[in-house]
């Protein structure tokens, strides 16, 4: 929402509070979410946007200072990206065990699987993608990004074969944004 938009809302919940707090809930939920993305050293490395649409989250990421070439990405089931691996992260966000991987697997029920992003031979990636497998706020079914223990995007070292368990070869976690 618009800071503008958000500052109104807030005052019309405010004044609403004793006769519709339902409409101020849903008026109020989060439609953005963002982080910075983090390397394993602590590296800033860029930010990671995250906005609420009709039907999924549409994902802006700027990356810059990562090793050359294609890497896969994932939202996590954690909002936690401590150093140097990291595995605090969790696994990939899903709605159903046992998870099954890959954009390309007729199975897949993985809801934290993304496309690749190619990474320039600068060290610099700007990429804009949607994904139907989340919300922000666990809408329809679909796992919510900002749920209790919130989420995070991860960059991994190699690219997503989209097929192979539990990650698609994807390799080690090289930058992670824990989204707020």
């Amino acid at each position: 929402m618009f800071p503008r938009l958000r500052q109104l809302a807030l005052l019309a919940c405010g004044i609403a509070a004793f006769t519709a707090p339902a409409l101020c809930n849903r008026a109020l939920a989060a439609d953005t979410a963002s982080g910075s993305l983090l390397g394993t050293d602590g590296t800033a490395h860029g930010n990671v946007h995250v906005t609420a649409a009709p039907h999924g989250v549409l994902v802006r990421i700027t990356a810059q200072g990562l090793i050359p070439g294609w890497h896969g990405i994932h939202f996590h089931e954690k909002g936690n990206c401590s150093a140097p691996k990291f595995t605090s992260a969790g696994a990939h966000v899903h709605a159903t065990t046992p998870v099954v991987h890959g954009l390309l697997n007729a199975n897949a029920n993985d809801a934290g699987d993304l496309p690749n992003i190619f990474v320039g031979p600068d060290g610099n990636a700007t990429v804009e993608l949607y994904s139907t497998l989340v919300t922000l706020n666990g809408t329809d079914g679909r796992p919510g990004l900002l749920d209790t223990d919130g989420s995070s995007l991860v960059i991994h070292a190699n690219p997503d074969d989209y097929r192979s368990q539990p990650i698609g070869g994807a390799g080690d976690r090289v930058a992670c944004a824990a989204l707020r």
